[in-house]
């Protein structure tokens, strides 16, 4: 087991002498979707290469910021880019976001994602709920960072996702007139694109979008006792579904495209967050 207590008491200390609250509502902003953190109003903004032991992060579009912001009277700490496992960091490294939340006494945090669409129902541009997410290929580094766990941590675990925070990013989509698809989000460890026999065997086993985030940091959140959600912007097709090829530039495109979109839900879910 790894104690991150210890591994990451340096940034801790640094992190919380310069929070300037208690956040109600912790979002990791995926790829292309780190712009929200300019819609709602930032109090602090502090770059993760000023954190002691903070992996910088290596892929487009993801900034390495922590704001700390306020809106409809909440607030908010919002994480614009995310620690990658395909990067070639360590799992306990892909946790901090969610690690450091649970630090500031976050309680409930929501996790964004852009991922290939594999139901022949989904368009890029379509927002997915994560009903459920398939962990298998995940499930041994899990085990090394949590070590052996209690029966009540495996049951915090398999609450994933919580069902209360669903509901209300239910009715926010239903208030805010969106197409909110549901569907089972596929974790891979990457760092390449799925070929299309791959996607094809995915699809059969139930998999709804695959991408190569967010599943250790549900588990994570959940085994901390967090309340968790997760979202998804189908950004394009998965291998084999469209001729297009596929490319990071596609994915930031197609963010861009549905931002307002993805803004508004985020904006009504804050509202209805308890």
């Amino acid at each position: 087991m790894i104690n991150l207590n210890n591994k990451y008491h340096d940034l801790v200390a640094a992190l919380k002498d310069q929070a300037p609250f208690t956040p109600d509502v912790a979002l990791i902003l995926g790829s292309g979707l780190g712009e929200f953190a300019g819609s709602v109003d930032t109090l602090k903004t502090i770059s993760t290469v000023s954190l002691p032991g903070y992996p910088p992060s290596t892929v487009q579009g993801h900034e390495g910021k922590i704001h700390f912001a306020h809106y409809a009277g909440k607030n908010l700490m919002l994480f614009q880019g995310r620690i990658h496992f395909y990067e070639g960091y360590k799992l306990s490294q892909c946790v901090l976001p969610v690690f450091l939340a649970h630090k500031t006494n976050c309680r409930k945090v929501i996790l964004t994602n852009a991922a290939g669409g594999i139901n022949p129902v989904f368009v890029p541009g379509d927002l997915m709920l994560n009903a459920s997410f398939n962990a298998y290929n995940i499930k041994k580094e899990l085990s090394h960072l949590i070590g052996i766990i209690s029966r009540e941590s495996k049951d915090r675990i398999l609450s994933f996702p919580s069902p209360g925070l669903n509901d209300k990013i239910r009715r926010a989509a239903m208030s805010e007139g969106i197409c909110l698809r549901e569907g089972v989000y596929w974790y891979v460890k990457g760092p390449s694109y799925e070929t299309p026999s791959e996607i094809k065997m995915i699809g059969r086993f139930g998999g709804d979008a695959v991408g190569m985030s967010t599943v250790h940091e549900a588990l994570y959140a959940s085994y901390l006792g967090m309340e968790v959600a997760a979202i998804t912007c189908i950004t394009n097709y998965a291998a084999g579904i469209s001729p297009v090829k596929l490319s990071h530039a596609e994915v930031t495109e197609t963010a861009n495209r549905v931002k307002h979109t993805f803004e508004s839900l985020i904006k009504k879910i804050i509202t209805l967050v308890d």
